[in-house]
């Protein structure tokens, strides 16, 4: 079971349809896939449309919860750990207790029956975060095609270093996901060389700027059952090849 942190410290890098359009591709793939959300907005329960009766609060906070309780099945091969905004007040709660870090790995320790886990992370380093990443046995990044994104990408490599050496868990960064590439635009073409001089072998080919992906999230759909012929279709099917040449 692989588990996935998909993060990055800056928001509006496509961190939420990664996570939904990856999920999917890999499940049209056979693949059974758990997809995590850990930011209190909740954009993965709202992009299925689901509205959930016990939430990652519940798990987080109560003892007696357990992760099936939480758990909803939502397409073939993709179940959904949902989030809401009383997430954040589980942060609260969880703040003073020791471990803190670690309770989400102590509540999925007997989680199985999935080849993937997703985990769709906020974009700050808050305690949800560290619960995901310390869960987490790699990262996912993705980076929009702007400078500000990479400023994101150096803080989150700064804050897995942080987690290995002060919580000794050994996550890394085992892909970069350039979002919104537009290969008519210089930017897009000098962010993509950045981040190939920096992260040598590990940046996927880019997914497209695509108005279909954001259109999926609106009619609750993934891009796959959206538009499957898109550029974005094509894009995160690609990804999910990428992910799954690595599991073999």
């Amino acid at each position: 079971m692989r588990k996935i942190a998909i993060i990055n410290q800056k928001g509006g890098t496509a961190k939420t349809t990664t996570a939904v359009n990856l999920a999917a591709a890999l499940a049209l793939n056979h693949r059974k896939v758990l997809l995590i959300d850990m930011d209190p907005q909740g954009n993965v329960a709202t992009w299925f449309n689901v509205i959930p009766h016990k939430s990652l609060y519940h798990l987080l906070v109560d003892e007696m919860t357990a992760p099936h309780e939480c758990i909803v099945s939502v397409r073939e091969n993709i179940d959904i750990l949902p989030s809401t905004k009383t997430a954040a007040q589980a942060e609260l709660i969880l703040t003073g207790l020791p471990g803190r870090e670690r309770v989400l790995s102590r509540k999925l320790a007997q989680l199985s029956g999935y080849d993937f886990v997703l985990l769709d992370c906020p974009p700050s380093l808050n305690l949800l975060n560290q619960n995901a990443v310390v869960y987490a046995d790699e990262a996912f990044i993705p980076v929009s095609m702007d400078y500000l994104a990479l400023v994101g990408v150096k803080q989150i490599l700064e804050n897995l270093k942080m987690v290995r050496e002060i919580l000794e868990h050994p996550i890394e960064v085992s892909l970069v996901i350039p979002t919104f590439y537009d290969g008519r635009n210089r930017k897009s073409r000098e962010v993509l060389e950045k981040l190939e001089l920096h992260f040598d072998g590990k940046v996927t080919e880019p997914i497209r700027a695509n108005v279909r992906l954001a259109e999926a999230a609106s009619h609750h759909q993934t891009i796959f059952e959206y538009d499957p012929n898109s550029y974005g279709a094509r894009d995160y099917m690609r990804l999910a090849e990428r992910v799954l040449s690595e599991s073999s």
